[in-house]
């Protein structure tokens, strides 16, 4: 990282003050933006390593999911099953999440995960069997959707936790914001792949590909020297350190406030991402590849403001960037329910990715500088909740909106409630945009 210089070329670059009651941007100490900023995170071996396995993972992930959707769609030519399918995904996170971040503070961070990934390994193959043999039913889907959200349920508070112990506190954030960046670099690039291979050799072999990419991550972890952080020691029943976490969560208002807008955000903004299937067949008269582009442009966006965010996060105020976010979208998906266009569609989409990861990013940053470790995995358990379960809900309500009003309508009316709550909140919680 560049040292301050007092060199006049260089760009002035603002920060907060550190009791970050600042109403407006002063000048600061001078930088430069650097590239090593923006990859700080890859500095540290064992980051290197969890990126580049995730990386090739996700790739996988996202051509089975865009795959999948696709093909329920295709196969029940339903909105309503595409909300099914969504919720009974969500149905694991309401049952196990909390107890999966208690289990987090407790174990081993990336045992947890080689269990998980091999556990999602094998219900790719199985649902790529499936397909290959053409014995796959809607009902079938359900279960794997409900299996893999357990994975997922397991699978989450330890994945965000774990980054903890793979950089030092200093590189943190940026890790966060590249973890971001590999998820949705992924989301730009796979659908895409995933669609043509679709549309060229059937869902099979997407659902194949992605369970041989796990080996990826597997491998990644086994390879990894980790310096494990203080696990609870202490005998109480998990139950007992679940509602230990939510009393630290309610006096810690600053997190509440951010566990807030992510649930927000999940139940009534991303339920868009469940009607692409319909949004690319009925409204712009497309195909699978369209649905693939269409997935693609919303990763796309991620990437963008997902590497700014890794770039910038050290000089500006993250809670007036995570300000401009949770008003920025609602606005956008407004605008993007009243299109029929595919070049805006896409353009539109490209927004509606970066203000999402934006949300999400700047909501887990600040969580993970707040959060006591001792808590660290219970309150990661609480807001990875918040879209493992709140999603499929979403999911679910947009699904049967769509199917008694249509797709734009539902879009339209998720967006206007998405903008009056993140107002409510705005109002209930004003010192939110003063967060560092």
């Amino acid at each position: 990282m560049d040292r301050p210089t007092e060199d006049p070329q260089v760009q002035q670059i603002v920060l907060p003050p550190e009791d970050g009651s600042i109403k407006r941007f002063l000048p600061g100490l001078k930088r430069k933006y650097s590239f090593k900023d923006t990859f700080a995170a890859l500095r540290h071996p064992n980051y290197r390593l969890w990126f580049w396995g995730q990386m090739i993972s996700l790739f996988g992930s996202w051509m089975q999911a865009t795959a999948l959707a696709y093909f329920i769609f295709e196969l029940t030519k339903s909105t309503v099953f595409l909300g099914y399918i969504g919720f009974a995904s969500g149905i694991p996170a309401w049952l196990l999440t909390f107890y999966a971040g208690a289990v987090a503070d407790k174990f081993h961070r990336e045992k947890i995960l080689v269990y998980t990934q091999t556990g999602m390994m094998v219900l790719s193959l199985a649902l790529a069997a499936l397909t290959f043999l053409d014995i796959i039913t809607p009902w079938q889907l359900i279960i794997f959707s409900m299996l893999l959200g357990t994975m997922n349920a397991f699978d989450a508070p330890s994945r965000h936790a774990f980054v903890n112990e793979l950089v030092s506190k200093d590189d943190l954030v940026n890790a966060i914001a590249l973890n971001s960046t590999m998820f949705h670099t992924a989301t730009s690039i796979g659908p895409a792949i995933g669609g043509i291979i679709y549309a060229l050799f059937g869902p099979a072999l997407c659902f194949s590909i992605n369970a041989v990419s796990y080996l990826a991550v597997i491998f990644s972890l086994k390879k990894m020297d980790i310096r494990h952080s203080e696990s609870s020691k202490n005998n109480n029943r998990l139950t007992s350190e679940i509602k230990d976490g939510f009393r630290y969560l309610i006096t810690e208002k600053d997190i509440l406030t951010l566990v807030l807008i992510t649930t927000t955000t999940s139940l009534f903004a991303t339920g868009l991402i469940t009607l692409i299937p319909s949004w690319a067949v009925d409204v712009l008269g497309g195909d699978s590849t369209t649905n693939g582009f269409l997935q693609s442009a919303r990763g796309i966006g991620a990437v963008i403001f997902a590497l700014i965010i890794a770039t910038i996060n050290k000089y500006f105020l993250r809670g007036k960037l995570l300000f401009y976010s949770i008003f920025g979208l609602p606005v956008v998906l407004i605008i993007f329910s009243m299109n029929s266009s595919l070049v805006i569609s896409l353009a539109l989409l490209i927004l509606v990715g970066g203000f999402m990861i934006s949300i999400y990013n700047l909501s887990n940053g600040l969580i993970q500088t707040i959060v006591d470790e001792k808590y660290r995995g219970r309150i990661m358990g609480i807001y990875s909740f918040t879209f493992l379960a709140f999603m499929p809900i979403g999911s679910l309500i947009i699904g049967l909106m769509a199917d008694v009003l249509s797709t734009p309508d539902a879009v339209l009316f998720s967006s206007v409630l998405l903008l009056m709550i993140f107002i409510l909140l705005r109002i209930r919680f004003p010192k939110i945009s003063g967060i560092r």
